[in-house]
């Protein structure tokens, strides 16, 4: 109990018994295993995924430390240095206009995983919520949704991207509104799916009857189990929205100059120059396939390690 000493209050220390630490440090030593043991495990069964992961994770770190990573100005000019090969200088050459294309690839990949990324989280997101309330309540919500993803699916992703950002004018935000918008029929339908599969549970029946609101339904018993199918459509997203970004760039449509962009550097500058600088178009090209490449193949390895119905392949 507190007691009073000299007028002022004392509070005494409580002991921290040597069980409690012991018991804490081994619920930390068994949540590091098991962390440890699912890495081990995922790597063992699926070394391609686990290099498509070290690819993006590579691709990521590139985006965030390009002011570091860097060697020149991405857009200073200097025509001295036009159209040379690469070198020592110049690890990947210079473009047109002589500037280093090492360090415009390198900023590039900041547009590039950046809209591919919020792209995907986007259109995934909005179209898991519209998946959700499809499948659980069914009815005119059911039907008003499919009916608008089965419309979205006739259109071709990039034409419908195309005629988006047409609309909208090209910008950062306007271009990953417009890659997000083709990826949200494919989640909703993968999501309906999912909560068709669970509405009618004992468990959430249970919840029904002893008066729960349907958003506390969807929230506590739903969500936990559409969490899966959720992460393989996102992840399995990324690398078509990375090459969506990349194709609106190539045709003209993606982020507007001075910003690099992998897709306007393989179009406007790569393209052109192909047969005497064929350096131009060849970084932006290999870091295009490589971002893409990784994405898919981790997709793939998540999808394997996610889906009841291929984990055991």
């Amino acid at each position: 109990m507190p007691e009073l000493e000299g007028g002022a209050l004392r509070i005494p220390a409580v002991p921290v018994t040597t069980v409690e630490v012991t018991d804490a440090a081994a619920a930390r030593a068994r949540v590091v295993s098991a962390a440890w043991h699912s890495l081990t495990s995922f790597l063992r069964r699926k070394p391609l995924g686990a290099i498509g992961a070290v690819v993006l994770l590579i691709f990521v770190a590139v985006a965030v430390l390009a002011p570091v990573l860097a060697t020149h100005d991405p857009d200073l000019n200097n025509h001295r240095a036009r159209i040379k090969s690469p070198s020592a200088q110049h690890w990947f050459g210079t473009d047109n206009f002589g500037r280093d294309i090492y360090s415009r690839v390198v900023y590039g990949a900041r547009i590039s995983m950046s809209v591919g990324i919020l792209a995907t989280l986007l259109g995934t997101l909005v179209g898991a919520l519209a998946g959700l309330c499809s499948g659980f309540f069914g009815g005119r919500v059911d039907q008003t949704v499919q009916r608008i993803a089965d419309v979205m699916f006739t259109i071709p992703p990039l034409v419908l991207a195309m005629a988006i950002v047409t609309m909208l004018g090209p910008s950062m935000v306007n271009v990953t509104i417009a890659i997000a918008i083709p990826r949200m029929p494919n989640t909703n339908r993968v999501i309906r799916s999912a909560v068709l599969g669970v509405k009618e549970s004992l468990f959430v029946e249970a919840s029904r009857a002893v008066g729960s609101t349907s958003w506390h339904i969807m929230w506590r018993h739903l969500l936990p189990n559409i969490t899966a199918p959720y992460i393989v459509v996102a992840t399995a997203s990324l690398g078509g929205a990375i090459l969506v970004e990349a194709s609106l760039s190539f045709l003209g449509l993606g982020v507007p100059p001075p910003v690099p962009s992998w897709g306007r550097m393989l179009s406007l500058e790569g393209m052109r120059y192909f047969e005497t600088a064929p350096w131009m178009a060849f970084a932006p090209g290999v870091f295009i396939s490589a971002a893409v490449f990784g994405a898919n193949l981790f997709g793939d390895a998540l999808r394997d390690v996610l889906d009841p119905k291929l984990r055991g392949q």
